[in-house]
């Protein structure tokens, strides 16, 4: 899983199981390599195990089965504070009784560095997260995205080689999010560091991550670079967790090498190239990005399947069209247009055809 070309793994969990009663596993046999430098997140939705990882990584929870390894030592039995680990958490954790510049002095001073040595690098964290006038106020003067910034400053300013982070934006609106997540990408460019990332928003993780590790009910779905996971999902879940999807269940019709014949549910017969399906008969579920649907036929990409469409409402959001249509009996196929100067208007009710190249549509396990 380890991408080769960032060399030995920096972090490595090995056939890693958590239980917490015994008998049901959290996290099941987690096998994870991640590079040096790397930006990586586990993704998913709540109980999928991704932070239990992330805290089994932190020492703040312990394996109950594998080894866990930091620069190729075992960590499992080393204490959280001798690890050597940045951590940022969702509520910043800040002393409310000390000031910004004493609350990142505070870990340089458990590991017994001096006043003045203390004081240069707090300057230092500061300033890489644009706070360096705030060092004498206290986090209650403070807006929440000041304090994720200190919070930030406090994970980096013993200059950790490992970073990890516990949804950190999520108390954060959408627009500071927004912000916040380029400027944590840009410190990692800038010192490159290696941060582990937790979060359930795909679009902060696609935005964010050299790799993405997707987990449900306790292992990884699928290890892949953000446009891989977006583009080629290897199976159903992934193809709904991670952005929009329309979804027409089918049976394979035929099947050769990269290509699929779909036989979906009302009759009509798609090309599809197949991903995690393997004989003729199977179920599957064929998954199209609403953003990859065209209905004007100027705009088909070569080789477009063509298949009737019946209007049911049109929503606009703005910079897009979002169009809600019934295709293969499904109510629920949605199609994306830019809202563009002379863009044609459909309206409820309206028969259309609509079309997609056969390589956007993936034939995927039925959920």
């Amino acid at each position: 899983m380890l991408d080769n070309r960032r060399g030995d793994a920096f972090v490595a969990f090995e056939h890693v199981q958590k239980s917490y009663d015994g008998q049901t596993l959290v996290v099941k046999d987690l096998n994870l390599s991640i590079g040096k430098g790397e930006f990586l997140t586990m993704l998913g939705p709540s109980g999928s195990g991704k932070t239990t990882c992330l805290m089994m990584l932190a020492g703040f929870e312990t394996a109950t089965h594998g080894e866990i390894r930091l620069a190729g030592r075992p960590i499992n039995q080393v204490p959280p504070h001798k690890r050597g680990i940045g951590m940022v958490f969702q509520n910043y954790a800040l002393f409310p009784h000390m000031t910004v510049g004493e609350n990142l002095s505070f870990p340089l001073e458990v590991r017994g560095m001096s006043r003045a040595e203390r004081e240069t690098r707090v300057a230092r964290a500061l300033d890489m997260v644009q706070m360096g006038q705030f060092a004498n106020r206290r986090p209650s003067q403070l807006s929440g995205g000041q304090q994720q910034r200190i919070a930030l400053a406090r994970a980096l300013v013993f200059d950790p080689e490992l970073v990890l982070m516990d949804e950190p934006l999520g108390a954060l609106d959408k627009q500071l999010r927004e912000h916040m997540q380029f400027e944590i990408k840009h410190l990692h460019e800038d010192l490159g560091i290696t941060v582990v990332y937790v979060t359930h928003d795909q679009g902060e993780a696609l935005t964010m991550s050299d790799r993405v590790a997707v987990f449900n009910d306790g292992r990884i779905q699928q290890l892949a670079a953000p446009a891989d996971l977006y583009e080629r999902p290897e199976n159903s879940f992934v193809a709904q967790f991670i952005g929009e999807n329309n979804k027409l269940p089918g049976t394979i019709e035929q099947l050769s090498g990269d290509h699929a014949l779909v036989r979906l549910a009302t009759g009509e017969v798609i090309d599809a190239t197949p991903v995690n399906v393997h004989e003729k008969g199977q179920q599957t579920l064929v998954s199209i990005r609403p953003e990859r649907v065209e209905f004007k036929p100027e705009m088909m990409p070569p080789g477009a399947h063509m298949i009737g469409a019946t209007v049911l409402e049109v929503i606009y959001m703005g910079d897009i069209l979002r169009a809600r249509l019934k295709v293969a009996g499904s109510d629920d196929f949605v199609m994306k247009m830019r809202n563009t100067i002379g863009q044609t208007r459909l309206e409820p009710g309206q028969q259309i055809r609509v079309g997609w190249h056969p390589a956007d549509a993936r034939a995927l396990d039925p959920v």
